[in-house]
């Protein structure tokens, strides 16, 4: 009986490997699935080599290609758009998952979409099959599957799945992509003043203290600090360890994330910001999915958990209990007052009309314009304000040192 080695993903899609002896790969493979165990790679082997690689000791080869094999939200948005177009073509949905399973190279993604494709093959739907997988198809995403699939559209909700999936990385993509040159910045600020406060520092000012010399305060203050750092750099770094860890916990208790959001929503310039990307992300998730046959209740509930903003989403919430009691949209949102009124009176002339859809895209375009002015106006004041800081804070050292420099070059003088 041939030995094989092979490479598989659980159902909750962690990577597996071993080696198993079968009369065939279709035997392995059907044995294996019955372990829960779903082949992605096979190949045949020798038994010496399966009793080597089994037994304790025995040399196992790291596979530092799997151990990074990530599925991207841009992977997913590009295979959903592929197989929108290939339903749009004509062809099966048991023969398109087989095509995009042969496509893509993520070996991980590669098993969930061969085990979605032969739970589509046994009888159950597609929404079904890819809740398996939570972590890269969310609760939004199997929703809208599920509610295509329902309405018959499949292929029309498979291509707004792409567009608003596309959309959203757009959105990241700009945000981190601003926000990179200013951590730049920070991290060499601090990198500086640590080089200068730890490298350089003690060797000029040791001078100053043979001399005895009545020092400036802020050249006294200059050395404690240098000292502090040199002697005690083992307790601010627990102390920085201990302070993320702390805000972490705080941010994650309930009155924690209330209390941060609510301030966050209220600061100048980044408040605006956090503001207009919520409620770009709320109007054209909630477009998408009525406009995909998902019913409002349900829909409020999904877009509710993607705000990432506790304060926004208690208004959702009462918004949702309101539309369960006969009102609008627009009436709960509108007295929360966390909404601008541009955005409630779109929604309420769209309610009224019938095309709630169409109103809720326009207000998700109009704002996604606004994030992006206000993302450039963010960075502008950032940037200079970083070069400030980092300036007053070099610059300090340098006047601290150099002021009884000077002052001793006068006493010397007269």
């Amino acid at each position: 009986m041939p030995a094989y080695a092979y490479t598989g993903l659980s159902a909750k899609g962690k990577n597996i490997k071993g080696v198993a002896t079968a009369d065939s790969v279709a035997v392995l493979k059907a044995t294996l699935r019955k372990e829960g165990v779903y082949l992605t790679g096979v190949s045949e082997t020798t038994k010496a080599a399966a009793a080597a690689s089994q037994a304790p000791g025995g040399s196992a080869e790291i596979d530092l290609a799997k151990m990074f094999d990530r599925v991207s939200p841009k992977m997913v948005a590009h295979t959903t758009r592929l197989l929108g177009t290939l339903l749009h073509a004509g062809v099966t949905l048991p023969e398109a998952l087989k095509a995009l399973t042969d496509q893509v190279e993520s070996q991980r993604f590669k098993g969930m979409l061969s085990d979605i494709a032969e739970k589509v093959n046994q009888g159950s739907s597609l929404a079904d099959s890819m809740s398996a997988y939570p972590k890269v198809f969310p609760e939004l995403y199997v929703n809208m599957i599920r509610a295509g699939e329902a309405s018959g559209a499949l292929e029309t909700v498979l291509f707004r799945l792409a567009e608003f999936m596309e959309k959203q990385i757009e959105i990241r993509n700009k945000v981190t992509s601003a926000m990179f040159y200013p951590v730049v910045l920070a991290v060499l600020g601090v990198v500086i003043i640590t080089v200068l406060m730890v490298g350089i520092v003690p060797k000029i000012t040791s001078m100053f203290s043979e001399m005895n010399a009545d020092l400036p305060w802020n050249t006294r203050f200059l050395i404690w600090s240098s000292d502090f750092m040199s002697s005690y750099w083992w307790l601010i770094l627990i102390g920085g360890i201990g302070s993320v860890f702390l805000w972490r916990k705080y941010r994650n208790s309930e009155s924690g994330r209330r209390t941060t959001d609510t301030i966050l929503l209220r600061l100048p310039v980044v408040g605006e910001l956090v503001r207009k990307v919520a409620i770009a992300r709320f109007t054209r998730t909630l477009a998408t999915l009525l406009s995909s046959g998902v019913q409002v209740l349900q829909a409020l509930d999904i877009v509710r958990s993607l705000l990432g903003n506790v304060v926004l989403e208690k208004v959702l919430t009462e918004a949702r209990d309101n539309i369960r009691e006969g009102e609008g949209i627009a009436g709960a949102l509108k007295r929360s007052g966390e909404f601008p009124p541009l955005v409630t009176h779109m929604i309420s002339v769209g309610e009224r009309s019938g095309q709630l859809e169409q109103m809720l895209g326009d207000v998700a375009d109009t704002y996604d314009r606004e994030t992006d002015t206000s993302i450039q106006r963010f960075t502008g004041l950032l940037e200079p304000l970083m070069i400030v800081v980092m300036g007053a804070a070099v610059g300090f050292v340098v006047f601290s040192i150099m002021r009884p420099i000077m002052m001793l070059t006068e006493m010397a003088g007269t």
